[in-house]
């Protein structure tokens, strides 16, 4: 199980402060909507909570099993991360890229001679969950960007991470496939106690699979707010 802590974090951009005096705490099992128009710093949180980019004041702290506290930049081997520009290896196939979101635990042997049959049986169940099984062995470049974006959630899922950071997930797939995915992701969030973050537009995603809504206010960085949302499920 994972938890979030999050104390006092504000960024500064092009001399203007996104947000700040940001303070959160995030049990295990939660599912976090980002919201706010565009620009507002929704994806400069995601990299603030993923280290890739250092916030200007605060701190992050995550926990891992009520006894192993991390950092943004110690929490990264339990960390999956759906960028929104996808960072996808085109001339590859599907199944490979998301095999490759594992390499970290292959060695040069597997990565020559390919990977091991149990895990790309586990790459290509995810696959199945998502819809794109028939497009395993297609080259990546072939596909379309509805399904570029489900490898690239595939390939997030198969690290099985305890944090999830997902950019705007849903911004190409149509609405069977939206409410797929979201289903996956609150299913992981309930039953696996995972925390994922998830930039939203859409309220009525908000409102059927997330358990709080932070929204980032444009005209004034300090005016963010949590609210946590009523679930009946």
């Amino acid at each position: 199980m994972i938890s979030v802590k999050i104390q006092n974090l504000g960024l500064v951009r092009n001399q203007k402060w996104l947000f700040r005096n940001l303070d959160l705490s995030i049990p295990s099992g939660s599912l976090v909507a980002i919201v706010g128009p565009s620009g507002v710093g929704k994806s400069s949180f995601l990299s603030c909570l993923s280290g890739l980019e250092e916030s200007t004041e605060g701190k992050i702290e995550y926990k891992i099993d009520s006894n192993s506290v991390h950092t943004p930049e110690t929490i990264r081997p339990n960390l999956g991360i759906i960028f929104q520009s996808l960072r996808l290896t085109e001339h590859v196939t599907v199944l490979e890229n998301v095999i490759y979101g594992k390499i970290a635990n292959y060695g040069i042997k597997e990565a020559i001679f390919g990977f091991p049959k149990k895990d790309e049986e586990a790459a290509f169940r995810i696959l199945k969950e998502l819809g794109i099984e028939k497009l395993a062995h297609k080259w990546t470049s072939q596909t379309s960007g509805g399904e570029k974006q489900r490898t690239a959630i595939a390939r997030t899922l198969n690290q099985n991470p305890k944090l999830i950071l997902a950019d705007e997930p849903v911004s190409n797939l149509d609405t069977y496939y939206t409410g797929r995915v979201m289903g996956l992701f609150r299913g992981l969030v309930e039953k696996k106690k995972k925390i994922i973050f998830c930039a939203l537009h859409d309220p009525q995603l908000i409102s059927k699979f997330a358990d709080y809504a932070l929204s980032l206010n444009p005209e004034n960085p300090e005016k963010w707010n949590l609210r946590e949302i009523n679930q009946n499920r």
